[in-house]
């Protein structure tokens, strides 16, 4: 018995010794300095009221729609978004691979937003598509870009605030394909 009480002495003055020897010769280092981070380039108060939206233009070489971001204030979004985007959408395309699908001097003149269904009022110059395809390039321009938002269904095209037998329907998304957008009147 007297050499189990030994023995455990002679480990616990062992483990002794190697806590004093670590603690008295290994310097354990601690930095307290920090670093600052400097970007690039600041972020601006302008570039943090940004977002970015879909615009789909024609692409005459395949004949079909195709996506272009447009970088957008914020701030002018929240007034009236829907007026907005499809004034952009008019404007036309940077990409010069894409065409604008608005017959010359079409002008938005206003947009409203009932139930799921934005109201889009034209001038008479959108009833100067050439053929029905720009027609359905026009309307497909209109419902691709507009449902991005999640309250957007459905269009209805007005033209002087005037139904007109020509484009004036209700126009709704249906997505049977996710890649592809169609669209049937109501």
């Amino acid at each position: 018995m007297k050499k189990k009480y030994l023995l455990l002495l002679l480990v616990l003055i062992i483990i002794c010794l190697i806590v004093y020897f670590v603690f008295n010769h290994i310097s354990i280092t601690k930095n307290n300095s920090y670093m600052d981070y400097t970007p690039a380039e600041e972020i601006s108060e302008n570039q943090s009221r940004q977002t970015t939206v879909l615009l789909y233009f024609l692409n005459p070489k395949t004949n079909q729609l195709k996506s272009e971001g447009k970088i957008l204030n914020t701030n002018e979004l929240l007034k009236n978004p829907y007026k907005l985007i499809v004034e952009k959408l008019i404007e036309g395309p940077f990409d010069e691979n894409l065409q604008k699908v608005f017959p010359k001097n079409t002008k938005i003149i206003d947009a409203n937003l009932s139930n799921d269904c934005v109201i889009l009022n034209f001038s008479e110059e959108i009833l100067n598509y050439k053929d029905d395809t720009q027609k359905f390039n026009i309307i497909n321009s209109l419902l691709n870009t507009l449902t991005q938002f999640n309250e957007v269904n459905a269009i209805k095209i007005l033209v002087n605030n005037e139904a007109n037998d020509k484009i004036s329907q209700e126009y709704i998304s249906i997505l049977e394909n996710p890649w592809k957008i169609h669209w049937q009147t109501r």
